[in-house]
């Protein structure tokens, strides 16, 4: 199995998550002692990846509802409340984390009395975080068909381990062909700005033994049709009703380029990423600071007084993508009628 840490977990008194900043250099971690550590390590990204803001955001709950000293219910369903508020503020377009914070707030709501709430509240973040571990493990089992010996694969951002609670959703299927026996090689996309591709990605696969060639983004097109990629394989952030997806930006470029070639773009996450209630218009592009463009280790590479645009994520239609790969299987078009089947619930973002 692949050695790595989980990204996040709980022992009752912290939440304890890797720091992605500081990687691939250190593997170290932040301890979270209070809600407000836990929203500042989502918005930081300290921790980052749809599946792993999602078990933060519950773990971040079951210590808030610890930590906060409310003794009736209705006081303590307030206090999970206002944090609840606080942690949905921290980055808008990761479906999980909403879809995650519902599931502990009706297990809250649903409770008798403080001491009930505070074990049912605990105990449904690890359900989430276990559930998370287990989807990916069904995800790689069911993707692993896709990679054929000899394959070049191609990723983009960190749709790995270090994304999830463990083991990853577009790393999945490429770790359990691993461990299979199939040798294939992985082109990653360095992800500009801040480079999740070169510095995560690359690690995780690295430490895992598989061959990776890191590229520039710009260098995907002449990968793609000069040397030739056998398929593409991305993680979201949201999935539509109709399989629309957001992910990192540069998603929906490669998309384009992978049509234009007629390499298989399959799309990674399990049914927590699903947005069954939004339309395209509803979900909001998070906009992150512009020092992530034209500040690189403390130096400001682009001119004074210029304006920048840093947008988090891309939209991709579902018509440039091939299949999904869930754990409950890989769907395939029309998307909006097999993702009917699979019943998902909403969240309230």
């Amino acid at each position: 199995m692949i050695d790595l840490p989980r990204t996040v977990d709980f022992d009752g008194e912290r939440v304890i998550l890797v720091d992605q900043r500081k990687l691939p250099q250190e593997l170290s971690f932040v301890e979270c002692y209070d809600i407000e550590c836990v929203a500042s390590a989502i918005r930081d990204m300290v921790v980052r990846g749809a599946p792993a803001i999602g078990a933060t955001a519950a773990f971040g709950l079951a210590l808030h509802s610890k930590r906060i000293g409310a003794e009736g219910r209705d006081e303590l369903l307030k206090e999970l409340r206002r944090a609840a508020d606080i942690l949905r503020s921290t980055r808008p377009t990761a479906y999980n984390m909403f879809w995650a914070i519902d599931r502990v707030m009706r297990a809250a709501e649903s409770s008798k009395d403080a001491e009930e709430m505070r074990r049912r509240v605990e105990e449904e973040a690890r359900s989430i975080a276990e559930e998370d571990v287990r989807a990916n493990i069904a995800i790689g089992e069911h993707g692993k068909s896709l990679i054929k010996e000899g394959y070049r694969v191609m990723t983009i951002c960190n749709a790995g381990s270090l994304a999830t609670v463990w083991f990853g959703t577009a790393t999945a299927p490429l770790y359990t062909a691993k461990m299979q026996g199939i040798d294939f090689e992985v082109y990653v996309l360095e992800t500009r700005p801040v480079l999740q591709g070169a510095r995560i990605t690359s690690f995780e696969l690295k430490r895992a033994g598989i061959p990776v060639k890191l590229i520039v983004d710009g260098a995907a097109g002449y990968v793609i049709s000069e040397i030739g990629i056998d398929l593409i394989i991305t993680g979201a952030d949201r999935i539509l009703s109709d399989g629309t997806v957001f992910n990192k930006i540069g998603t929906y470029t490669l998309s384009v380029l992978a049509k234009e070639h007629g390499v298989p773009f399959y799309v990674a996450a399990p049914t927590s990423t699903f947005d069954p209630l939004s339309r395209r218009e509803d979900v909001r592009i998070e906009m992150r600071d512009a020092n992530e463009v034209a500040v690189i280790n403390g130096k400001r590479i682009a001119p004074d007084g210029i304006a920048i645009l840093n947008p988090a994520f891309d939209r991709t239609p579902p018509e440039n993508i091939t299949g999904i790969i869930t754990e409950r299987g890989i769907i395939g078009k029309p998307f909006e009628e097999k993702i009917k089947l699979i019943g998902i619930r909403g969240a309230s973002p």
